[in-house]
């Protein structure tokens, strides 16, 4: 079987178009959800902050450039890119989403335990964390003193659209996969894990209840042997946990209605 261009066949007689990558990278930070975004340095969108994201390169795999870019514009470490868990989102199609040509984007989500802070690279005139869950103030518009920093909106392109429809999922797959593991570090308390699923959900959860979902879930955390930590405040040392071999939670772990923080 020939695998070969065909004869007769014609690349020249579609027009092309160009593949992107964007990236919605979450964090929990304070015990509010975070998202990095990154200052555009080039037009089009110079000055406004953005997911971070570039051009597929011509032999180079839509992962292999979400990885890539994320390194380039943000100043982390290719061991430290290498390691995070992408999820694939979806893809963005609209013929008018980029004023300079056709673009189709493949958009991924990432959730990551705090990690150090970013600097912008490539054509990236800055990166930074900013509370997903405030407000977009209007830019050239001053903060009220003693407020926390809010991201200038709108973001560039549809980034709005990728990022809201990741926040959606990552709240979705919280309720039957063991996805809220990639939050903390590699050892936990489940009162560090209960505050990733009230941080995303932005709902307040019973604690005894999530403590008992938690540990009758099979596979879901694994018991860290040694002695406790200590988690401050009068209470005895909280035991430590990892993540569990398990990917899917049985039965679900489903938010609670109308109980918001």
């Amino acid at each position: 079987m020939s695998t070969g261009v065909p004869a007769g066949y014609d690349p020249h007689a579609f027009e092309p178009f160009a593949v992107t990558v964007d990236l919605a990278v979450f964090t929990v930070r304070t015990g509010r959800l975070h998202v990095l975004l990154v200052e555009r340095g080039e037009e089009p969108y110079k000055g406004h902050w953005a997911l971070p994201g570039g051009f597929v390169l011509p032999r180079e795999c839509a992962e292999d450039a979400a990885r890539r870019e994320l390194a380039e514009e943000t100043g982390l470490t290719e061991a430290t890119v290498g390691a995070l868990h992408l999820e694939q989102l979806r893809t963005y199609s609209d013929p008018d989403r980029d004023p300079r040509m056709r673009v189709v984007s493949v958009a991924y989500a990432a959730l990551v335990p705090d990690l150090p802070e970013p600097r912008g690279g490539g054509d990236a005139a800055g990166a930074r964390w900013w509370d997903a869950g405030l407000p977009r103030k209007e830019p050239d518009t001053p903060e009220p003193a003693g407020t926390p920093p809010r991201a200038p909106g709108p973001l560039a392109f549809d980034h709005d659209r990728i990022l809201a429809d990741a926040h959606d999922r990552i709240g979705a797959k919280l309720e039957y996969t063991c996805l809220a593991t990639a939050f903390c570090p590699p050892e936990f308390t489940l009162g560090e894990l209960q505050q990733v699923y009230e941080t995303v959900w932005g709902v307040e959860l019973d604690r005894p209840n999530f403590r008992r979902k938690v540990l009758t879930t099979p596979g879901f955390v694994q018991v860290v042997e040694g002695p406790p930590r200590r988690t401050g405040g009068r209470g005895k040392p909280a035991a430590l946990y990892r993540a569990g071999a398990a990917t899917a939670l049985h039965p679900p772990l489903l938010r609670p209605e109308g109980r918001s923080t």
